[in-house]
């Protein structure tokens, strides 16, 4: 089983800056990429970017320019880094990765880590 555990969460002003981590841990497992998604209060959750273990990336419309993903392969980490925040942009955010394990495939989510932008 891969375990997941995000941070980076909080409190910022329209227009600041947070940087989002998420590590996997485990025993004996493969990430072949990851996923950042995010859930508002009453809405249903959304993709915000994903990346492949090779760097390919892709975004939401919404957070193109301005949110970045990356990955350190070595460390079993993802990094969402997230500028020019908008009230918009406040839920609650969950790291996703899929790869294999021993026989099979997996698919793991985090616990999830608020984000609040204020007007």
């Amino acid at each position: 089983q891969v375990q997941l555990v995000e941070s980076g969460g909080g409190l910022v002003q329209a227009g600041g800056s947070l940087r989002l981590s998420c590590a996997a841990s485990g025993s004996f497992f493969r990430i072949n990429g990851w996923g950042w998604y995010r859930q508002a209060p009453g809405k249903q959750r959304e993709l915000v970017a994903t990346i492949t273990s090779g760097g390919s990336t892709n975004y939401a419309d919404s957070v193109k320019g301005r949110f970045t993903i990356s990955r350190d392969n070595a460390k079993n980490t993802v990094y969402l880094q997230m500028n020019s925040l908008k009230p918009e942009d406040t839920a609650v955010y969950y790291c996703n990765a899929w790869g294999v394990v021993p026989g099979t495939a997996f698919g793991s989510w985090g616990q999830g880590t608020q984000v609040t932008v204020s007007s």
